[in-house]
Formats: C-alpha cells, structure tokens, sequence
C-alpha cells in the first residue's frame, strides 16, 4: 500500500466503505498508513532531519539512529496524544468526507458513538482547520471579489455596508470562459473598508490577477497592490448584482443554504471562518468522483498540522486564509 504522487482509487486510498475495512483492519494499518502519507518518500526525522532508516517498534515508534531520539508516528499530527483508537479518526475523516455536504457535530457523535457531543464538536474543529493546506496556491486570472452578509450573531451595531446582527464575509471566485467558475476563498472581515478588502485579495489573489468588482470605494487601493481592477457601477449598469457578479452571488447562495442545511443555521461568529474552510474545500473539490480522494487529501493535511487541543480551539481562534 505505497503511497505515489498521483494516488490511485484502491490502491492509496479506499474507494467505498468495503475498501476502507480491508485498509484498515487493525491499528497497526492504520499506523503504517499514517506513516506512508507523512513520508511518502522515507522517514525523515523531524528531529535532526536525518533520512537513515530508523529502528520500529511494534507500537508504532521510530528511533533515529543519528539523534537517538524516539518518535511517535502521530507525534507532531492532528492525531498527537488521542485516546482514541486511530481507526475511529478514520472514520470521522471518512464519513465527514463521504457525505456530500458535510457532517455536523450531532451527526458524526451518533455515527461513531462517541460519549460525549464536545468530543465531536472538538473533532470537526480540528478536521476543519486541517482543511486548508498551508502554502497552498492563491487564486489567478479573473477573479470576481465582492462581499455578502451571513447569518449570526455580530457583536451589535453596523459594520462594513450597513451590517447589523450579520457577519461581513468576503468572497473571491475565479472566473472562466466562456463560463464556468473555478477555485475560491472566503473569509470574515470587520469592515468594507479598503484596508480590510485589499489585505484580503492581497492573500488570496496572485498579482497580477484581474480583479472584477463592483464600484465599492473599498477596492480602490488594488491597482496600487499590482491587480489590473475592472469595476462595474451596477446603478449605471442595469443589470441585477447576480448578473453583473454570477459567480460571488452564486457562491454566497450555496453558502447559506448549506449553513441553513447541514447546520440549521447554528454556526457561531466565533468560531465562522473555520466553517468557510470546510465550505471552500468541498467546493474547491466539487469535480472530484472519488470521496476516496477527498479522504486522503484530508489525511494528507492532518498529518502536516501541528497538534491542538479542546483548550485552544476555545481560546484561542486566530485565523489566516
């Protein structure tokens, strides 16, 4: 079961429930899959940066032979110290990834019966901030940028456009021709203001990019950023805004009505651009025809994020697109 650089359905990863039990059969598959995902190409120790193969215990322990140092496999992994079995991760991982639009807290606690609905609530947090792959790729070519209001409860008062009892959401998209809509990022912002909008798209939009909006003064400052900025007064355009902006509005739509759907709209401001990740990353991938690939994508990002427990998720909820 090696892992390549263009994984294939039955082989890198299960493609249907019954492949997932004859991957995953005991702890120890489930280790040694952990492994092969984090060091596709061999152990590297994390400690000294040595590639000399390592001793192996049977419970999943490497020791480097340059450093002496022990290591778990799932030490430095979303998996770091649980008291869980890893099979039953792989199961939140798999059922989160299978079901089209996602699983809420409730949902997956019956599903694995799990004890205790914080258990849950504390594992979709950590699955959804494993959802975005650091350094991944910015959004380029045509890229529509506009804002929408969410649902929620703000800290009171008018923000941004008139904002009140709403959350400010900025969305990109890319746009392609003919037609057709490609990758996007989203992320809650305080304000309309322009240093808001312009720290936002100077994140998630190579330079260089074409930047359609609308004739909001708040993006007047992205030609001074190194975007070519098309804007459209939609007053004097007359057309509807999801005309002059399909793929924002379009968006914005399924964004909402999944929140409304799989969550009945209870997602807290707090805790909300975390559930705008989980939302680009299944739109991002909505072309895919194998959850299978999904899952392992998944995989691929826990192993690469550093450990967080119930305790700082609660305290700490800094968040970078």
């Amino acid at each position: 079961m090696g892992i390549s650089e263009k994984p294939e359905g039955g082989i890198d990863y299960p493609r249907n429930f019954d492949e997932f039990e004859t991957f995953f059969v005991d702890e120890a598959a489930c280790r040694e899959y952990v492994t092969k995902i984090r060091w596709p190409d061999g152990f590297i120790c994390p400690q000294c940066g040595s590639d000399e193969k390592p001793w192996k215990t049977d419970r999943g322990y490497y020791y480097c032979q340059s450093c002496n140092r022990a290591l778990s496999v799932m030490a430095g992994t979303m998996f770091e110290r649980t008291k869980f079995p890893l099979k039953t991760w792989f199961l939140a991982i798999w059922f989160v990834t299978s079901q089209k639009n996602g699983a809420n807290a409730l949902g997956l606690q019956r599903v694995l019966g799990l004890g205790s609905y914080r258990t849950a609530w504390t594992w979709l947090q950590k699955l959804r901030r494993a959802m975005v792959r650091p350094g991944r790729d910015r959004l380029h070519g045509n890229v529509e940028v506009d804002e929408s209001l969410v649902g929620g409860n703000s800290s009171g008062g008018k923000r941004g456009r008139g904002a009140e009892n709403k959350e400010l959401v900025v969305i990109a998209v890319e746009v392609h021709e003919p037609k057709g809509f490609g990758r996007i990022r989203m992320k809650r912002i305080d304000d309309a203001s322009a240093e808001s909008l312009s720290d936002f798209v100077s994140e998630a939009v190579e330079r260089g990019a074409t930047i359609l909006t609308d004739s909001w003064r708040g993006y007047n400052d992205l030609e001074k950023r190194g975007y070519k900025h098309i804007k459209t007064n939609l007053s004097d355009s007359g057309d509807p805004a999801h005309v002059v902006m399909p793929g924002v509005h379009r968006v914005a739509s399924l964004l909402k009505r999944w929140i409304m759907g799989t969550h009945q709209g209870a997602v807290s401001t707090k805790y909300l651009d975390y559930y705008l990740d989980e939302f680009t990353f299944r739109f991002n991938r909505r072309s895919s025809r194998s959850r299978g690939l999904l899952f392992y994508r998944l995989m691929q990002h826990a192993v690469a994020m550093q450990p967080i427990s119930y305790q700082e998720i609660v305290e700490n909820h800094e968040h970078k697109i």
